[in-house]
């Protein structure tokens, strides 16, 4: 089971969610279902409609969608790590939140760390796995 925290002040959840290099800290409190990216709203800061979706897809899981505001400070990555690790953030502030949608939240993926990194660049090699061009001549 992942440790659980909530903000002694305010009573916020907290979440950490990490993906390939991005690392996102999350804060959920009661509201009216607006989501806040580094002070941006969700459909400024990322374009694409599935990393948006991706965003959006562990709070219409638990059902707390409208009911629900969600503060995002994250850094690194790209796109597609970043709205990942956002997700894994609010699955887990969610379980902070409310325990019973624990198997909702399993069963679904979103707790699981997605531990695919880059590979490192190779000795000898243009990239971790690319080799020289053969020259004949």
């Amino acid at each position: 089971m992942v440790a659980t925290k909530k903000d002694k002040l305010t009573g916020d959840a907290l979440g950490t969610g990490r993906r390939k290099t991005a690392v996102a800290r999350v804060r959920i409190r009661a509201g009216s279902g607006v989501i806040t990216i580094n002070d941006r709203p969700l459909e400024d800061y990322f374009s694409v409609e599935t990393d948006r979706m991706n965003v959006v897809e562990a709070l219409e899981a638990t059902g707390h969608r409208g009911d629900m505001d969600v503060l995002v400070r994250v850094s690194g990555g790209g796109p597609t790590g970043q709205s990942g690790a956002i997700r894994m953030g609010i699955s887990r502030a969610l379980l902070a939140l409310d325990t019973e949608s624990f198997t909702t939240l399993r069963g679904g993926g979103f707790l699981t760390r997605d531990s695919r990194m880059k590979e490192r660049k190779h000795y000898g090699l243009r990239g971790a796995r690319r080799g020289t061009q053969f020259s004949k001549r």
